[in-house]
Formats: structure tokens, sequence, C-alpha cells
């Protein structure tokens, strides 16, 4: 991400979760709150960008034209919805269980346009909730909360973090994190963004910071299944400043873990997930080929 620059990718998830809440039936993970975090001017640039792509799209048919609805979910498809969607789902029927079983706090890595707090405030009894994210991104998401004069909960803690200039550890020192309570950190749409070193970094600052038993909820890209990531995306990162990076070896990745003092608990390839959260959908969605979402548990 450049320097001092929100996170284009985060306004962009925030879209498809809108997107996804506003018009699919059945609802795979229903963010009825993201719609209204996107100010209007970024909304109508993403939407006029759809708006030639599903022309172009149509323009490039050679059979009978699609049903525009049919077109839109292919596009949706594309840009990586049901990965944006599957992984928030699965995140939060893991919390909600974490918080029966004794889990106090929830820290969300990453946190861009999150609306958990907001969505969940029965939980928040229970919860201290951190948001960490660069500064610039969460500059922009406060901006946005005053402006729809959204009450900040009191369990909710911003937590603005530049990890070329400070740790995870040392950002959550800085808040009321308990280091002694067990935690849930989600992680959702980063690692592939960041190099491989500052990946196993940043699960290792989890491993020393967090309780026993703690868990850690993130979602990676495989290298063999490159290909579905078409070059017009892989252009477009690279362009806006978040290009792919990395790829984690899932055949290597229980024992990587292990090595910074966590266990791998779960890891949800294509297949597992296709068949939790797509099987039956009469629309084009379906799991993307080239994630997984792991689960671990620090030792």
């Amino acid at each position: 991400m450049l320097q001092n620059q929100v996170s284009l990718t985060s306004i962009m998830t925030a879209y498809l979760r809108a997107y996804h809440a506003m018009n699919d039936v059945p609802k795979i993970f229903d963010d009825f709150l993201a719609y209204h975090l996107i100010p209007e001017e970024r909304r109508a640039l993403i939407e006029n960008g759809f708006a030639m792509a599903f022309q172009t799209n149509k323009c490039e048919q050679t059979g009978p034209c699609p049903h525009q609805t049919t077109t839109l979910a292919s596009l949706m498809q594309t840009m990586g919805l049901p990965n944006v969607l599957s992984r928030a789902r699965y995140t939060e029927e893991n919390l909600e269980k974490a918080v029966k079983q004794g889990v106090q706090q929830y820290v969300i890595l990453g946190a861009g346009m999150d609306t958990f707090a907001f969505r969940h405030v029965d939980m928040l009894g229970q919860l201290q909730v951190f948001e960490v994210d660069h500064p610039a991104t969460q500059a922009f998401k406060r901006n946005r909360l005053a402006e729809l004069a959204w009450i900040i909960p009191t369990n909710l803690h911003f937590v603005p973090v530049d990890f070329t200039k400070e740790s995870l550890v040392s950002a959550l020192r800085r808040f009321s994190y308990d280091m002694q309570a067990k935690s849930f950190f989600s992680w959702l749409g980063v690692t592939m963004y960041l190099t491989r070193d500052e990946v196993f970094e940043t699960l290792r600052s989890i491993a020393d910071i967090a309780a026993p038993g703690s868990i850690i909820v993130f979602d990676y890209f495989v290298p063999e299944k490159v290909p579905p990531l078409t070059d017009e995306i892989l252009k477009g990162l690279r362009q806006i400043g978040e290009p792919i990076k990395t790829f984690l070896d899932p055949s290597t990745l229980a024992t990587d873990l292990e090595c910074i003092g966590l266990c791998r608990h779960e890891d949800l390839n294509p297949s597992h997930i296709q068949e939790r959260y797509f099987q039956g959908r009469t629309d084009c969605y379906h799991a993307c080929e080239q994630v997984h979402i792991a689960m671990a548990i620090v030792k």
C-alpha cells in the first residue's frame, strides 16, 4: 500500500460485502452496514467501473446475451466476492463459538471497513474489540464514522499501526489489551500482500502476545493455483500499490506454524469451502480456487 493512502482493497471489500447483502439470496454473510461506510463518491467510482466491465463483457459475448443478473454475478465472482464472504462467515461463526468458550478479546488485523462492532452490539458485553490497521486507512474510516454520526462502542478500540515503524506487540500494549486473557485474531485478505517474512513475523507476534488457547484465523493464496488470478487483476493491484507478494504451501504450513508457537487446527481448501458455503446455490458463486482459510491455536 502506498504511504498515507487509504487501502483501496479495503474499500472494495466493503463494497463486495454490501453488494451481496443488498442483492443476493440466500445470504452467505450479511453485512447490512457495509454500504453506509463507503462514501458516495467512492461508490460512484466503483459502480462506474463495474458498468464499463459489464458493457465490455456483453460486447464479447458470442452467443445469446445472458441475463444481466447472471453477468453481474460472474463479474462479482471474478472480483473475489465468494472469498470475501466465506472467510468472513467462517471467522464470525468460529468467533461466536470461541466467546462461549471463554474468549474475551477480538483483534481484527487489517480491519479496513469492518462493521463487526456495530452489527454485534449484543456480543460487546463479553468482548473487547481491537481494530488494528494502517493509520491512513483507519483515519479514513474514523472520519466516515464521524460523518455518519455512528456512536463508537466503549468496547471498540482503534489501534493505528505502521508495521514499518512499530510491532503488533508494542501497538497492542499501548491500549487495554490483556495478555492474560484468551483472544481471537482475524487476519483476512492481508497475507498475500506481504512478504513471507512479514507474514510469519506477524504470526510469531501473535504467538508472543496472546494467551495459550487463543485463536488466529487467516486466509492465504496457494502457489499451484495462480492462473485464476487474471493478468488484469494482478496489474490493477500493482497499479494501486497493493501487489500480490506471497503464496503459502499448505503441505508445509503446519510445520511452519509449529516453529513459531502455533498449532494448525483447521485448513479449509476450496473443496471444503465450496461444500460448506456454496453447495446448492443457483447463482454462479463458487469457492475461489487459489484460496485457503486456516485456523491456528496459540500453544
